[in-house]
């Protein structure tokens, strides 16, 4: 197998990937609606299924979309009249938010810190006060905004004690922190193909409690490409999605999930942990600070504190990496100017140390750093 050049992405997503994914998607045309196809759809749903659940009480759906899409189809087609709290503490608790207000739904939202650790006590508090029975609970697991964990456990348990249903977007923990829907009582979990699943952009799914989907077919749609019950009707009975999938992106993301099962779950996210060990003694050392306390950290995306040098450009310092093979992200807080580093993907730690030598150079040529014999 020849190689393909290989860029890091220390993105939030997509990620760097192996070439045996890569090379995954060169297979020969094939009609989607073919039983072969068929059958491979099925078996990447059952096995998505079975990082997270017992697919005896748990399915998992497909769709061809972003992330994002996930997000969207579980909660325009789950929500009716009912009240929803949807907890906003990054940005992607505040773009559940703006899904919920352009279906408009009965939404109460929860604001939290982006980099400090939910208060259980207010939540629940929150919960308790409100004025209307709440019936649905939302959470991101993994904020990239900042790298906060959410403690969706505990907030489960909050969940169970009240008789809500939770919905995760667990779309950057999924297949490395370790997930158990039962035991954590999520209703509906939202993921894609891109992140740690190490697969290509272009697939995204919704894995939920089989009592719970056979449920919505009573819901009145308000939605169409979307519609999560009517894509698990669907498939269920055929096969096949609704509408045209991406094949390829399929194709790699099978080969995707072999991938984890054979680097297992668990080794996977002591990987990223150990880039991230690598990143956060690198950037002190260079005078970065992180701003997400260890104990609440995922330990896969970093939110750094820019630099504060009258030098200083991000545009100029990604094109210096990226001219380099390095590939980082902005960051997505108002109050605070930072930059993110992921650790996912098919990298390690040595790619870590490589990009710190060269993020050390760059920082050098801004004067935020003394020259090493002057340190």
């Amino acid at each position: 197998m020849r190689n393909v050049k290989r860029n890091i992405l220390l993105t939030p997503g997509p990620a760097t990937t192996t070439n045996s994914v890569k090379f995954s998607q060169v297979v020969p045309d094939i009609c989607p609606r073919e039983k072969d196809f068929g059958k491979l759809m099925q078996t990447i749903s059952v096995e998505l299924t079975r990082f997270v659940a017992d697919t005896e009480y748990y399915t998992t759906v497909l769709f061809g979309g972003s992330g994002t899409a996930a997000v969207e189809s579980v909660l325009s087609s789950v929500i009716g009249d009912e009240s929803i709290v949807i907890i906003n503490n990054g940005a992607y608790g505040k773009r559940m938010c703006e899904i919920a207000d352009a279906y408009g739904m009965n939404f109460l939202e929860f604001k939290s810190s982006p980099h400090e650790a939910i208060d259980l006590t207010d939540l629940e508090s929150f919960v308790h006060n409100c004025n209307r029975k709440i019936a649905y609970l939302a959470v991101v697991h993994h904020e990239t905004t900042t790298g906060l964990l959410n403690d969706i456990k505990s907030i489960g348990k909050l969940c169970r004690k009240r008789q809500i249903d939770m919905i995760v977007d667990a779309m950057s923990s999924y297949a490395t922190i370790p997930i158990r829907m039962m035991e954590m009582n999520i209703s509906y979990l939202a993921a894609s193909s891109n992140k740690n699943l190490q697969g290509m952009a272009g697939v995204s799914f919704v894995i939920a409690n089989r009592n719970k989907m056979e449920g919505l077919r009573l819901k009145k749609p308000r939605n169409y490409y979307l519609n999560l019950f009517a894509q698990y009707k669907y498939f269920s009975e055929t096969g096949q999605m609704r509408f045209t999938p991406p094949v390829q992106t399929l194709y790699a993301l099978n080969r995707a999930i072999m991938e984890v099962k054979q680097e297992g779950i668990k080794e996977r996210y002591a990987r990223y942990a150990k880039s991230w060990e690598t990143l956060i003694d690198g950037i002190a050392t260079l005078g970065l600070k992180h701003i997400v306390d260890t104990k609440h950290h995922s330990k896969i995306v970093t939110s750094i504190i820019e630099p504060d040098c009258d030098g200083y450009d991000f545009d100029k310092m990604h094109d210096y990496l990226y001219s380099r093979g390095f590939t980082i992200y902005p960051g997505k807080l108002e109050e605070l100017k930072t930059f993110r580093i992921a650790k996912i993907g098919d990298i390690s730690y040595k790619d870590i140390r490589a990009f710190l030598i060269l993020l050390e150079d760059y920082l050098k040529s801004i004067d935020f750093l003394r020259k090493a014999d002057d340190r």
